[in-house]
């Protein structure tokens, strides 16, 4: 029997580097993981049944939060309105807001706010009201501490916390019925799939089906041993298929999380798996089967009562997500206001100067490698275009026309994917769309860097941490896709909003050297 090695030999940190280290070796190493695969009907099935997006739990809470400090907000100053008056004072004003901040930081602290306490109201009741007194008691102590109270109504003080404490009561049942909904229809939850079989998949499953409060549902298994290592059925779910089929699984359906399911001593076996998966943009988390073990700290997180180690993290999740296309939206309408008259300019020259449409679409890698139109300006002539840009563009190619060369240089070609912005299959920051043939010396991208569909983990970009640093143009050596994707990855790794708006502050400046644009 295998003997438990100490918890530090599992420190998620160390299992990153090293296969960090196997991704960068030799390309002579390459096995073709990377190739696409024809899933079984069953599995198709079943991925096509996932299709939808989903509302996580920390999504769920968050607007929550924003509605409750909302609605406590709007039913003080109602009962403002109709006892003192429209008007409010200064005072009244740092009351009003103070007192909803205030209450949902109680709130926040009674733990009010996790999905197994909204779920069960009648439980947290008492937790809740008593939160909410204490935030009432909080502000009575601010008001007499800094000797205010001759400046507002103590009817108006104390009907605000009566009615907000029955706002809260109603809302609570609302939202623990609204969730045991949306939990059976499938609107909340996060959708996993479990890697590898045998019995720590049967014990995985098991505990989690013992949990009834668990957001989980599993998707299926995935595991590369036969039926006498691993069963095609365990415990009534089916075995999908194989590792290298899990990727193209992890394609078409909305997946949030893979669990892999082996003992923490296969490390090996581990980090072969990871080699594979790491290229989605999922959470993928060690399932910790040996009782007893204790982690390090911030190295591991409970799907329900079950602690998991962390390998990788989705990139830009939840509320991340929401933010940058908060930023997406705002930067790309400015940008539309104050370049349109560039845009039309560019439209006539590009209809006046060759017969064709004004605009080019071609096929390219979105996110999580779907394939997406992206608009350019058309700078080619129409017979010589080459939509799956198999051919690079070359310093003085032929087939690009006047008007195309200066639009190419000054990057003005670029500027309709602003509406791909829009339409949400770009971000304005990323790593820029690859066309699906492109190729370099006669070798997809792919086979040129091992691990290259990692930068589909986000959005592609209109412009990104590649491009302000150099690596723009064509891509005439494989080094150079190699650099670019390296580039790239440290901009999925390190990503922030700060980030985005310092590579979008800098482009216009960058784009000033245009030595290899053509």
């Amino acid at each position: 029997m295998n003997q438990i090695q100490p918890p530090d030999s599992f420190d998620p940190d160390s299992l990153r580097r090293k296969v960090s280290e196997i991704r960068t070796l030799s390309q002579e190493t390459k096995s073709g993981d990377e190739e696409t695969v024809e899933l079984n009907p069953l599995a198709r099935k079943i991925a096509q049944q996932f299709r939808i997006d989903t509302f996580s739990p920390s999504m769920i809470t968050g607007l929550l939060r924003l509605c409750e400090f909302a609605m406590l907000l709007v039913i003080g100053y109602a009962i403002h309105a109709f006892y003192v008056g429209m008007g409010l004072t200064g005072f009244y004003a740092l009351v009003l807001f103070g007192g909803a901040a205030v209450g949902v930081l109680t709130l926040q602290l009674a733990d009010s706010y996790q999905i197994p306490s909204l779920r069960s109201p009648l439980r947290m009741m008492p937790r809740i009201l008593a939160a909410w007194a204490a935030a009432f008691a909080i502000m009575a102590l601010m008001v007499f501490f800094f000797k205010s109270g001759q400046h507002y109504s103590r009817i108006w003080f104390i009907s605000w916390f009566a009615v907000g404490a029955v706002y809260l009561v109603v809302e609570r049942h609302i939202i623990a019925y609204a969730i045991r909904r949306w939990a059976r229809n499938g609107t909340m939850e996060r959708r996993a799939v479990i890697v590898g079989g045998g019995e720590p998949a049967k014990e995985l499953i098991r505990t989690l089906e013992q949990q009834p409060e668990n957001d989980i549902r599993i998707c299926g298994i995935f595991d590369d041993r036969d039926e006498r290592r691993s069963p095609s059925v365990i415990a009534g779910y089916p075995k999908l298929g194989n590792v290298a089929e899990l990727v193209e699984f992890a394609r078409l359906a909305r997946i949030d999380m893979l669990i892999i399911s082996l003992p923490l001593s296969a490390e090996a076996r581990i980090l072969t798996l990871l080699k594979k998966l790491w290229v989605l943009p999922v959470d993928i988390r060690l399932a910790a089967h040996a009782k007893g073990l204790r982690f390090r700290p911030r190295s591991y997180s409970q799907v329900g009562s079950m602690p998991m180690l962390d390998i990788f993290d989705k990139p830009i999740a939840d509320w991340d997500n929401v933010a940058k296309r908060i930023f997406d939206l705002f930067f790309s309408i400015v940008a539309l206001v104050l370049l349109w008259p560039v845009m039309l300019g560019a439209a006539i020259a590009v209809k006046l100067s060759s017969p064709g449409p004004i605009i080019f679409k071609q096929k390219r890698h979105g996110f999580n490698n779907e394939i997406i139109d992206v608009y350019k300006f058309r700078s080619m002539y129409t017979h010589l275009s080459d939509p799956s840009a198999r051919a690079a563009v070359t310093k003085g190619d032929p087939r690009v026309t006047p008007v195309g060369r200066f639009l190419r240089k000054s990057s003005i070609d670029e500027l309709p994917q602003l509406f791909n912005v829009l339409k949400g299959e770009l971000s304005l920051v990323g790593p820029r769309p690859h066309a699906v043939q492109a190729q370099s010396h006669d070798r997809k991208y792919v086979d040129v860097v091992d691990g290259y569909f990692a930068r589909h983990r986000v959005k592609p970009g209109v412009t990104g941490w590649a491009q302000i640093n150099g690596w723009r143009g064509e891509i005439d050596h494989d080094d150079k896709i190699r650099f670019r994707t390296e580039f790239d990855l440290h901009y999925i790794e390190n990503w922030s909003l700060w980030l985005d708006l310092k590579i979008l502050f800098l482009t216009p400046f960058r784009l000033l050297n245009t030595e290899n644009a053509y």
